[in-house]
C-alpha cells in the first residue's frame, strides 16, 4: 500500500475522526515502528508500519462503515472514555447492546441533550465537521425573558462573542413564549465553542436548556432520551447528498 497521511489511517481504522487523529498526533500518543510521531504532515504504510495509538497497536483492517444517531441526554460526555469517571457515550452504546466501536461525530455540551451521530467510517466524520461544509446543525434553545426582534436580528446578522471572533449569520424561529422564557429554534452553519450561550448572553438573554434536534437531514424523529439506533439507507443517503451539495 502507498504511504498515506498518519490521520488518514488512524480515521480509517475507526479509531477516532481525521480532526481527533490530528489531536493525537500533536499530542505525541502515536507511534510509528517505535518513534513518538507529534508533527502533522507524516506518512505511514498502514500494510508494512507497525503503528500505535495510546499504546495500543492499530489493526486498519477492512471493518464495516458502521453508522448509529443516538439521543444523548444531559450529563453525559461526549467520548468514548472520562478519567473522571462520568457517564459517557460509550455508556450509551453498552446500554443500547452495541458492541462496535464507533466514535461521536462533533460534540454535544455536558448539559445539553439532543442527536449525535456515531460512526466508524473517519472520511464521512471528517466531512460533516469540516468547516467549509457548513452542514447545518438545527437546536431548540430555551432562553431567559423574552428578546426583542431588533436583538435577535443582530444574532441574525451575526454577532461579535467574544474578541476577534464574530458568527457567521444564522437563522433563528420563534417557537413560544412561556412566563420568563421564550423557545427559538436555530439554524446554525458553524460550531464553536459554546456558541449558542455566547450568543444569547450577547443580548442580555442567558440560555436556560439546549437540545440539538438536526444534523443536516437527520432528525432526532422518535428517538428516546439515551436510545441508540442504526442509520437507514435512506438516512445515510440523504446525508451523503447533502454533503456533496453543500462541497461542490
Amino acid at each position: 500500500m502507498a504511504l498515506e497521511r498518519l490521520q488518514k489511517i488512524i480515521a480509517r481504522a475507526g479509531v477516532a475522526s481525521r480532526r481527533k487523529a490530528e489531536q493525537l498526533i500533536v499530542q505525541g500518543r502515536v507511534k510509528v515502528n517505535g518513534k513518538v510521531i507529534d508533527k502533522l504532515g507524516a506518512r505511514a504504510d498502514a500494510e508494512k508500519d507497525h503503528i500505535k495509538v495510546n499504546g495500543k497497536l492499530l489493526r486498519p483492517l477492512d471493518v464495516p462503515k458502521c453508522y448509529y444517531l443516538a439521543f444523548k441526554p444531559v450529563q453525559v460526555i461526549t467520548s468514548l472514555d472520562d478519567p473522571q469517571g462520568r457517564t459517557t457515550v460509550t455508556d450509551l452504546l453498552h446500554a443500547n447492546k452495541i458492541r462496535v466501536r464507533v466514535f461521536p461525530v462533533g460534540r454535544l455540551d455536558w448539559d445539553a441533550d439532543g442527536l449525535l451521530l456515531l460512526t466508524n467510517d473517519g472520511e464521512l466524520a471528517n466531512r460533516v465537521m469540516r468547516p467549509r461544509t457548513h452542514l447545518p446543525k438545527t437546536y431548540r434553545v430555551k432562553v431567559k425573558g423574552h428578546p426583542s426582534e431588533q436583538a435577535l436580528e443582530k444574532l441574525r446578522k451575526g454577532i461579535k462573542i467574544q474578541e476577534g471572533v464574530q458568527t457567521l449569520p444564522t437563522k433563528i424561529i420563534t417557537e413560544r413564549e412561556t412566563e420568563g422564557n421564550t423557545v427559538f429554534k436555530v439554524i446554525l452553519i458553524e460550531g464553536r465553542h459554546r456558541q449558542l450561550k455566547k450568543m444569547f448572553e450577547r443580548i442580555g438573554h442567558p440560555v436556560r436548556t439546549i437540545r440539538r434536534i438536526a444534523i443536516g437531514p437527520l432528525s432526532l424523529g422518535r428517538l428516546r432520551k439515551g436510545e441508540v439506533r442504526r442509520l437507514t439507507n435512506d438516512e445515510l443517503s440523504c446525508l451523503k447528498e447533502a454533503l456533496r451539495t453543500r462541497e461542490d
